[in-house]
């Protein structure tokens, strides 16, 4: 997230975006949301392989995403974006996930604007959609793995 969302509740992140604040933009300034790095870690002790998908299609945004999860010590893990003329579910159909955890997009557009509800029926079938509200993290999902999938 921005960094002038930290200390701030999601309500008011979700309206930084809305506003266009200039931090929201600034992705060399980006941190983790609460503690999203340590449940990462812990899911991927447990076996999981991790990837993120960024919304940057800029190769040097995409590098200052790569920067980011390095800086905070995130797991690693291939970063995936959109490529031309692709959208989120055309990316997710290219790594097909077992698992995919996103938020709602309720400052851009919401569904609209998510990866999983683009997906085919019979894909969808195969990917485990775990949907969390924009700018909450995942602090709340189950730290075991096998709880989490089967949310």
């Amino acid at each position: 997230m921005a960094k002038c969302g930290k200390g701030v509740s999601r309500e008011e992140r979700v309206e930084q975006v809305k506003q266009g604040l200039p931090d929201v933009d600034d992705f060399k300034t980006y941190v983790p949301v609460e503690n999203a790095v340590d449940k990462l870690k812990t899911w991927m002790r447990e076996g999981a392989a991790i990837c993120y998908l960024t919304s940057r299609r800029d190769p040097a945004e995409v590098q200052l995403v790569k920067d980011t999860l390095n800086k905070y010590f995130f797991p690693d893990g291939e970063v995936y974006f959109c490529k031309v003329d692709e959208d989120y579910g055309d990316v997710a159909l290219r790594v097909m996930p077992d698992a995919l955890i996103e938020d709602d997009c309720e400052s851009i557009g919401g569904e609209a604007e998510m990866t999983y509800p683009k997906l085919p029926a019979e894909e969808r079938a195969q990917i485990k959609s775990i949907i969390v509200k924009e700018f909450e993290g995942i602090d709340n999902l189950p730290g075991d793995l096998n709880e989490l999938t089967s949310l």
